[in-house]
């Protein structure tokens, strides 16, 4: 059969790398897909807001399923459409996607279900929020309600902080914003829980720790994702019968009520507070780096697992894990999350030789002449599995060191929870 992947992160190249053994597959396309996928895969240079063009390709090039990567194209309601012409897809519907598109939608659907979530209150002015601000305590949490690549969070330790991210998210650094959240600050640590759904089922799909501040020690901005490890070092039977129980069911009752079964990967972003889980996000794919992590210790065929989810055919497939450790390092551009300079080429690349439990996962990169250029604040992902977390980090520190690209940054402290010094 042919795939199509839309996409052209880390995420991809790692879904990719992921069913390019498959049994059932004699050919991959991307849409653009980057450097890394290249190799392995066909890559189909395209605007992702172009959903007629992307349908007149995928009937032209007979592709059996398309997977859905990145959030913009849910959101927008890629899913429905392709479905509407009989094409085969994986991924939530446009309704269901709102959980990430908007995350006051997702607040008023904890309020109605009492799922656990920090307090918040929506304003749809800077004047309103402002005036909120003077009752606040701080720390407190200012959010742009819509989509912002995971940088539309501000965690403000005071009131002047405050005011400016209000400011930036309504002046549109984030795009258009009609509404903004300000919450709560949950004093506790976070947690990535993932599930995989077919509508009627759902499946765990493992656990991670992003690392999303740019500096060491979790200090600086926010990003997309520095690094991750998987599973989180909090995860436990009880914990997790209480992230499914008091979280994942009343979300999907609350879609149900709405008219939407949920199809798809899930992101449930969570603070662990004393042991109970609060929701912060949900995310309508899986997370980037976070699928980076997790899927290299997936012993199921994806493509059998991502079928059996579109056939509602869930409950029939297992999923088997490695017990391995995992462990990514993202390499950004210098710069990055602010400015930083475009096609600077990759040297060294040639010079690592992944062994077989490693893994490289390109992101925002590309190849023209037989040469990797750099397009994107996040790079490259150096990924290794282990028996433990440290040695994991020291084959990463390795591979590291061969490419040793000056123009890039990556930090040194990821998974430092974990591994003990």
């Amino acid at each position: 059969m042919k795939v199509g992947i839309i996409g052209s992160g880390g995420r991809e190249h790692a879904i990719c790398e992921s069913i390019k053994n498959s049994h059932k597959i004699n050919k991959i396309y991307c849409f653009p897909g980057n450097a890394g996928t290249q190799e392995i895969a066909e890559n189909i240079e395209i605007d992702l807001d172009n959903f007629e063009k992307i349908k007149n390709i995928v009937l032209e090039k007979k592709i059996d399923l398309i997977i859905v990567g990145p959030e913009k194209p849910l959101v927008e309601g890629l899913v429905d459409y392709l479905e509407d012409h009989k094409i085969k897809t994986f991924g939530p519907s446009k309704t269901a996607s709102q959980l990430e598109g908007s995350k006051i939608f997702t607040k008023q659907l904890c309020k109605k279900f009492n799922i656990p979530t920090a307090k918040f209150g929506i304003f749809k002015n800077k004047e309103d929020a402002k005036q909120f601000l003077k009752e606040t305590n701080f720390p407190t949490v200012v959010k742009a309600d819509n989509l912002a690549s995971g940088k539309g969070v501000y965690i403000c330790s005071n009131e002047i902080d405050a005011r400016l991210a209000i400011d930036e998210i309504f002046d549109g650094k984030f795009g258009e914003t009609e509404n903004l959240l300000i919450e709560e600050f949950l004093n506790g640590e976070e947690m990535s829980f993932f599930t995989i759904h077919d509508g009627n089922n759902f499946k765990k799909f493992g656990t991670a720790q992003d690392h999303k501040r740019v500096l060491e020690g979790d200090k600086g901005k926010n990003t997309g994702g520095m690094g991750a490890y998987s599973p989180s070092r909090l995860i436990n039977i009880e914990l997790e019968d209480k992230i499914i129980n008091k979280i994942i069911k009343p979300t999907l009752r609350g879609l149900f009520e709405l008219g939407s079964r949920y199809k798809g990967f899930l992101y449930t972003g969570l603070m662990i507070v004393k042991d109970e889980p609060y929701l912060i996000e949900y995310n309508v794919r899986m997370g980037d780096p976070e699928c980076q992590t997790i899927l290299p210790k997936l012993e199921t065929d994806l493509i059998d697992i991502c079928l059996a989810c579109c056939n509602e055919k869930l409950n029939e497939i297992e999923i088997k894990w490695s017990n391995k450790k995992s462990l990514c390092v993202v390499v950004c551009s210098k710069g990055y999350p602010d400015e930083f300079k475009k096609n600077i080429e990759i040297k060294n690349l040639k010079k690592i030789k992944l062994n077989k439990d490693d893994f490289l996962y390109h992101a925002g990169t590309k190849k023209k002449e037989e040469k990797i250029y750099a397009t994107g604040g996040r790079v490259l992902n150096f990924v290794s599995l282990s028996d433990n977390f440290k040695t994991a980090k020291e084959k990463i520190k390795n591979n590291l060191d061969k490419l040793n690209w000056s123009e890039g940054f990556y930090r040194k402290d990821i998974g430092y929870k974990v591994i003990k010094s």
